[in-house]
C-alpha cells in the first residue's frame, strides 16, 4: 500500500493526479494506508482521508454556510431520446406539461419569501419554449427580484442562443457533460446527440460569462473506473463554476430499466474528491444522492458538498418531471421541504443560508 500513500499524498498536496492514479485511487479507496507525517499516524482509508480533508476545505471557505437554489421544473416535454431519462421523447407513457410565465414567476414568489436568493428554471429540450420566451422569462424575474440569480438548465443551444439569455440577465447554467469519454455518450444518447456539441456547448457557455456547471452521472451503464478519472481530468481542464454529480437511478420506461443503480457510496467519495480539486466550486448534495439513501444529503455535505436544490414547482406537477424511478420531495410543499431540509442541516452543524451563493 505503499503505492496508495504515496497518490493519497500526492492528491493532497497537489489536488491532481494522472489518469492512472485517479484509477488506482478510486478503485482502491477503502484499502489500508500505514500513513506517515504529515499525515496523522496510525492506519486510514483513502476514503476517511479525503473525506476529512474535504470537509475541513469546505467549512474553511463556507464555514457552516449551505446555499440553496429553488428547483422549478417548468416542462416535462424534451425533443431528445436519451436512454436513461424518464421524460425522453420516446416515454409515451410520460404525463406531460408546460409552466407559463406568470405560473414560473408565481414560484419565484413563494420561493423568494422563503428565502431563496437563486431560481433554476430545469426542463427538457423542449421546442415550445423557443429562444425569445426564455429570454422574455428571464428578464421578468431579474425585474421583479433584482437581487436573485437565475439559473438556467435547458440543455444544448447554440452560441446565439446562449448569448441571447446572457444579456437577458441569466447567470448561471448547468449542462451536464455526462461522460467524457465519446464512446460512453454514444452509449447514452441517440445518434442525434454528440459529445463533441456538448462540450462546444460548455466552452460557449463560459466564454459568455456564465457561471457554468458540468458533471456526471456515477454508475451510469457501461461507465469504467477509466471513464470516472476521464471525467476527473475533463474537469480540471474546463474548471466550471458548479460540478453537479449524483448516481444513477433508472426509470422503469427507459432501455435502462433493468440497469443496476449507481453507487452511493463512490459518490461520496467523488465528491470528496472534486472539493478538493476544486476547493471553491459550488457543489450540490443532490436530490438523487437523498432518493437512494435517507440521509444522503446530509453525508454529501459531510463529504464537501455546500448546496442543497429544493423543489419549488407546483405541488401538482412535481410527480410528472419524474427523470429516474422514486425520486423524493415530490410531495411536499415548498415551505415543508426548505422547513425540513434547514432541520437536516442543523442535525450536522450546518445551516441554510438566505444568499445567491455565488462563485
Amino acid at each position: 500500500m505503499s503505492d496508495m500513500r504515496r497518490i493519497v499524498e500526492e492528491f493532497l498536496g497537489k489536488r491532481i493526479l494522472s489518469k492512472a492514479d485517479f484509477i488506482t485511487l478510486i478503485d482502491n479507496r477503502d484499502a489500508l494506508i500505514p500513513q506517515k507525517a504529515p499525515l496523522a499516524a496510525g492506519t486510514s482509508t483513502a476514503r476517511t482521508m479525503l473525506k476529512s480533508r474535504a470537509a475541513a476545505t469546505s467549512r474553511s471557505i463556507f464555514g457552516d454556510r449551505i446555499y440553496t437554489r429553488g428547483i422549478i421544473e417548468f416542462t416535462n416535454y424534451c425533443k431528445n431520446d436519451c436512454l436513461y431519462c424518464g421524460i425522453r421523447s420516446g416515454n409515451a407513457r410520460a404525463d406531460r406539461y408546460r409552466l407559463s410565465k406568470d405560473e414560473i414567476l408565481a414560484c419565484c414568489r413563494t420561493g423568494y419569501g422563503l428565502g431563496f436568493r437563486t431560481f433554476v428554471l430545469q426542463g427538457g429540450e423542449d421546442p415550445y419554449y423557443t429562444d425569445g420566451m426564455i429570454a422574455g422569462i428571464v428578464r421578468e424575474i431579474k425585474t421583479v427580484f433584482p437581487d436573485c440569480a437565475v439559473t438556467l438548465s435547458v440543455g444544448e443551444k447554440e452560441y446565439d442562443t446562449y448569448k441571447l439569455w446572457r444579456e437577458a440577465g441569466a447567470d448561471r447554467y448547468l449542462l451536464r457533460h455526462e461522460t467524457a469519454d465519446d464512446e460512453h455518450y454514444r452509449k447514452l444518447h441517440p445518434a442525434s446527440m454528440s459529445l463533441e456539441h456538448r462540450k462546444e456547448c460548455l466552452r460557449s457557455l463560459k466564454a459568455l460569462g456564465y457561471q457554468t456547471g458540468a458533471g456526471f452521472m456515477v454508475g451510469s451503464p457501461y461507465q469504467t473506473t477509466e471513464n470516472i478519472a476521464d471525467d476527473l481530468l475533463y474537469l480540471a481542464d474546463l474548471n466550471p463554476q458548479m460540478i453537479g454529480i449524483g448516481p444513477f437511478i433508472h426509470h422503469d420506461q427507459t432501455p435502462f430499466a433493468r440497469e443496476k443503480d449507481g453507487s452511493v457510496e463512490l459518490t461520496l467519495f467523488l465528491l470528496s474528491v472534486l472539493r478538493i480539486m476544486f476547493p471553491k466550486v459550488l457543489l450540490p448534495a443532490t436530490t438523487a444522492l437523498g432518493t437512494l439513501s435517507p440521509d444522503g444529503r446530509e453525508q454529501g455535505v459531510l463529504c464537501g458538498a455546500n448546496v442543497i436544490m429544493p423543489n419549488l414547482s407546483p405541488l401538482e406537477d412535481r410527480r410528472k418531471y419524474m427523470l429516474y424511478n422514486n425520486k423524493i420531495c415530490t410531495g411536499e410543499e415548498a415551505a415543508e421541504c426548505r422547513a425540513c431540509l434547514d432541520r437536516r442541516m442543523k442535525s450536522i452543524g450546518y445551516s441554510l443560508t438566505v444568499s445567491r451563493g455565488d462563485y
